[in-house]
């Protein structure tokens, strides 16, 4: 048997040391925005050539169109996705001509332009939509588990559920801010959705655990120190999962090695983000309950 409680010190403080590095990163890099944050366009094209790259494609903005800050990204259908700041109509009339000239096998598939505003309120709307999925899931947790009420509350279940969330989506964050520094990777409205997706599985992984807290605390009525019956359930529900998300991160694996470019970072935010929460669930959520109880006691005493 694990002695995960015995040890909680060591893996708190990895916890810890991966949170603070990436609020760093986070602090330092910042964020790249893309153009659903920012407002831009992305403009769909196809040449007809397979011979020409993505370089090429960028090459004929800069030099053709003057267009330095265009980023052209080849699509698994074969065409390319070219992110620009915004175009209206006039321009985007201009730059089809003039692709059109260079490559006569030009075919557009679909143009999107978005504004800054519409960008900002595709901001605020994320931001609202992350805080009510962890009050909600908060609220939902702190409702289950209202039936245990020693050795710790309720509530604390729901919040230490909060803390792991928070571990949870702040480490893949973090490397998207320093990818974002480093290779110019910028978040758009896929990251938002792969925060929600990991926290929907890390608090799935907790509530796994808690509940088997939850089962262990009543079938032992005090006889054993809250410590050990915690250690016993992390023990008790370690393999299932751990199997239950491997099959996920096989997935996800194989997703990030043969899926879309275009979805590569999306699927490694997925992929690091679940990665967290398996060893959250198992190596912070159930230490935290029993350090919170160990304050408590104290407190108390």
């Amino acid at each position: 048997m694990l002695n995960i409680i015995g040890n909680k010190n060591t893996f708190l403080a990895i916890s810890a040391a991966l949170i603070a590095v990436a609020i760093a990163a986070i602090i330092v890099f910042g964020f790249r925005e893309g153009i659903d944050f920012r407002g831009g366009t992305l403009w769909s094209v196809s040449v007809g050539d397979a011979a020409t790259t993505a370089e090429d494609m960028e090459r004929a903005f800069r030099d053709d169109l003057g267009a330095a800050d265009a980023h052209v990204a080849r699509e698994a259908t074969g065409g390319y996705l070219v992110k620009l700041p915004a175009l209206d109509e006039s321009q985007h009339t201009t730059y089809a001509g003039k692709l059109a000239a260079r490559f006569p096998g030009f075919a557009e598939r679909s143009f999107q332009s978005i504004g800054p505003s519409v960008g900002a309120e595709l901001r605020k709307n994320a931001m609202i939509a992350i805080v009510l999925v962890l009050v909600g899931i908060s609220l939902y947790i702190a409702f289950a588990f209202r039936k245990v009420m020693r050795p710790v509350s309720s509530w604390t279940y729901g919040s230490i559920t909060l803390v792991t969330l928070f571990h949870d989506v702040a480490i893949p964050a973090g490397m998207l801010a320093a990818l974002g520094h480093y290779r110019g990777i910028e978040i758009d409205g896929n990251f938002v959705v792969a925060l929600l997706v990991v926290m929907g599985f890390s608090v799935h992984d907790t509530i796994v655990v808690f509940d088997r807290i939850r089962e262990n605390l009543f079938h032992d009525r005090g006889k054993s120190p809250f410590s050990v019956v915690v250690n016993n359930s992390v023990n008790q529900s370690i393999a299932r999962s751990v199997n239950t998300s491997f099959t996920l991160i096989l997935v996800l694996v194989a997703l990030y090695v043969a899926g879309p470019a275009t979805l590569s970072f999306f699927i490694l935010t997925l992929l690091v983000g679940v990665t967290t929460g398996i060893y959250s669930s198992i190596f912070v959520a159930s230490p935290l309950l029993v350090v919170w109880q160990h304050i408590r006691s104290r407190k108390a005493g």
